[in-house]
């Protein structure tokens, strides 16, 4: 079965949160990094990696990226710090030459 994630971003000043959802994370943390698409993370420099969760199922990822963004900006904070209290960028090392 093939893994499904939601995660979020944040930029350098960590004053931007953005949540994600992909079926390949490795892949899309690269085409942020890159800044491959124009868009809301390329706007506000998000590329730090600083939570993501697996599922088994994209649906089951959809839902919750939806759960996410419907709460608040504390609750995403709260979940963060729980996993990553130095919100240290999780994907460092996962690419070179970026």
């Amino acid at each position: 079965m093939k893994k499904s994630y939601i995660y979020f971003l944040t930029n350098k000043n960590k004053t931007v949160i953005y949540i994600g959802v992909t079926s390949n994370l490795l892949k899309r943390i690269y085409q942020h990094k890159s800044k491959q698409y124009k868009g809301f993370t390329t706007k506000y420099n998000c590329d730090q990696l600083v939570y993501y969760e697996e599922f088994d199922d994209i649906t089951q990822a959809i839902a919750r990226e939806k759960q996410l963004k419907a709460g608040n900006r504390k609750r995403k904070e709260s979940l963060i710090n729980l996993e990553n209290p130095n919100w240290n960028d999780l994907s460092e090392g996962w690419l070179f030459n970026i």
